[in-house]
């Protein structure tokens, strides 16, 4: 018999699930509890999660606190907290969180570089897992080797130390927003590139070659902050030699700044010079002429992280997610001037 869901109708129990796989509702404890290795065959643990999924169980997590942990709090690690993008993931994370009874800690690793240090006496006996999203390598070594589950958000996918996986389909906004550009005539590029040696960046830097191929690019980097971009994107301008047709940034920020310097030697965007930020942030919009960007889904991207975070605590699959993105022309890019 199903039990009352508070949402209506009813909701499938651990007794359905031990009933449709053919074993005792230890078992499906054991399985979906992640504790089966050796005491349940591979075969069997298999069959419980597949009938699991076939009922659209779901574990009531209230009632697993013992095993979850005490605290029932996510640890969410983001390289700043002044960056919106963050804001907007945890504002998404701790939306579903919220449902289950969770809180969600946020806690900042300088620049995404880090090492990231643990924030409590003892992250094991403090926290139920932790989220990070778009960290430099080495950034979470406080973190491996734990109990603790780990879900990787705009991180390599490769990364064996997760326990889950969900990205952003940044190599193809980067390539959308490159190809918006050849579309419109320019041949001659600068790349303004963060900084932050991490994965996120690497892929946007790999796609935007490989799209651009035999057109020409020099590629600056810049910390991700207005000051840094603009000197950077100034200097790189003003160099002797051919000036590029357009800027292709990694993230608004670096737009914005590269804005300020065409401004401060009279280039006229997009007339000069076309510009493309990359996240699609408020600043996007807040600045004239209006960033030609790629929208990143901040809040769904957060919810998804907190998801997987759950499943991995519930001992059920967790596959990797990749969402994707939009691009959003506006009025920094045109045609290329003519030579």
């Amino acid at each position: 018999m199903h039990s009352p869901d508070p949402l209506g109708g009813t909701r499938p129990t651990s007794r359905d699930v031990a009933r449709i796989a053919g074993v005792s509702q230890a078992t499906v404890s054991l399985v979906l509890g992640g504790k089966w290795r050796g005491r349940v065959s591979e075969r069997t643990a298999e069959t419980v999660r597949l009938a699991a999924h076939e009922l659209g169980y779901r574990p009531n997590l209230a009632a697993r606190n013992l095993r979850l942990g005490r605290t029932r709090t996510a640890l969410l690690v983001v390289p700043a907290l002044t960056n919106e993008f963050f804001a907007r993931v945890h504002t998404g994370a701790a939306a579903v969180a919220a449902q289950h009874g969770f809180g969600v800690v946020l806690y900042p690793s300088p620049d995404g570089v880090g090492p990231a240090r643990d924030p409590f006496a003892s992250a094991q006996a403090a926290l139920d897992g932790v989220i990070a999203s778009s960290m430099a390598a080495g950034a979470l070594q406080a973190f491996r080797g734990t109990d603790l589950p780990l879900v990787m958000l705009d991180s390599d996918p490769a990364d064996p130390g997760a326990s889950a996986h969900v990205n952003l389909d940044v190599a193809d906004g980067m390539r959308r927003i490159t190809r918006h550009l050849l579309d419109l005539g320019h041949r001659s590029f600068l790349h303004m590139a963060s900084a932050v040696p991490s994965w996120t960046f690497d892929v946007r830097a790999a796609a935007l070659a490989d799209t651009l191929r035999g057109a020409g690019v020099r590629t600056v980097r810049a910390p991700l902050n207005v000051t840094d971009a603009r000197e950077a994107a100034h200097l790189a301008l003003s160099a002797p030699g051919p000036r590029p047709t357009a800027v292709i940034c990694d993230d608004d920020i670096l737009a914005v700044g590269v804005g300020k310097a065409a401004h401060r030697l009279g280039l006229r965007v997009p007339d000069d010079l076309s510009v493309t930020g990359f996240d699609d942030m408020t600043l996007a919009t807040a600045v004239e002429p209006e960033l030609t960007t790629v929208r990143l889904p901040a809040e769904e991207f957060g919810r998804r992280g907190m998801e997987a975070l759950l499943a991995v605590l519930a001992g059920e699959p967790a596959p990797p997610v990749t969402l994707p993105v939009d691009l959003v022309p506006r009025g920094s890019t045109g045609p290329a001037p003519a030579v």
